[in-house]
C-alpha cells in the first residue's frame, strides 16, 4: 500500500513540475529568407539564367574546424518563381558582450557561377547579429560583406526575415 501511495505522490510531483505557461517560454525568431538580385533586378539564384549562380556553399568561420559547413542552408523557390536561400539556424554564435545579450554569427559564403564555361567562384561573408532577453532571441542585424543589408527592431513580430543582396 505504501509503494502505490509513494508511485502516485511522485507521478503528481513530475506532473506539476512539469507544468509552465506560456510566458515562461523564449521564442526564437532566427530563420531568414535571403534573396539576390543584380543591379538589373535579375534574380541571381536562378541557375536557369545567365549570368546567375549555380552553386553555392556556406562555411562557419566561427566553427570547430577551418572547414566547417553550414548544412542549414536550403536553395527554395516561391510560387512566383524566385529563388531565395533559407537559413534556419546551425552557425556556432558567439557573444558579443559579457551580459549574453547580443551575440553574433559569421560564415563564408561561396557562389559559383559559369563563365565562358568555366567555373567561376565568388567569397562573401554573411554576418548575423542576435539580440536575446528572457523573452526572445531573435535576429537583429545581417551584414554582407560588412555591409548592412538588415535590420530589426527588438520586438518585432516578423518570424520570417527576409534579406535581399544585390550584386
Amino acid at each position: 500500500m505504501r509503494n502505490i501511495v509513494f508511485g502516485i505522490l511522485v507521478i503528481v510531483f513530475a506532473l506539476t513540475s512539469c507544468s509552465q505557461d506560456d510566458e515562461s517560454l523564449q521564442r526564437i525568431d532566427q530563420v531568414l529568407n535571403i534573396y539576390m538580385k543584380s543591379t538589373t533586378n535579375q534574380d541571381l539564384l536562378n541557375a536557369k539564367k545567365n549570368g546567375s549562380y549555380s552553386s553555392f556553399s556556406v562555411n562557419d568561420f566561427l566553427g570547430d574546424k577551418d572547414d566547417s559547413p553550414v548544412n542549414t542552408f536550403a536553395l527554395k523557390m516561391r510560387q512566383d518563381s524566385t529563388y531565395y536561400l533559407e537559413y534556419i539556424a546551425g552557425a556556432k554564435r558567439k557573444k558579443f558582450d559579457s551580459a549574453g545579450t547580443t551575440y553574433y554569427s559569421r560564415m563564408r559564403v561561396t557562389l559559383t557561377k559559369t563563365v565562358d564555361n568555366k567555373p567561376e567562384s565568388t567569397i562573401d561573408t554573411l554576418e548575423i547579429h542576435y539580440r536575446n532577453s528572457p523573452n526572445l532571441f531573435q535576429v537583429s542585424k545581417v551584414f554582407y560583406n560588412k555591409k548592412p543589408v538588415f535590420s530589426k527592431e527588438a520586438d518585432n513580430p516578423a518570424w520570417i526575415n527576409n534579406v535581399t543582396i544585390t550584386k
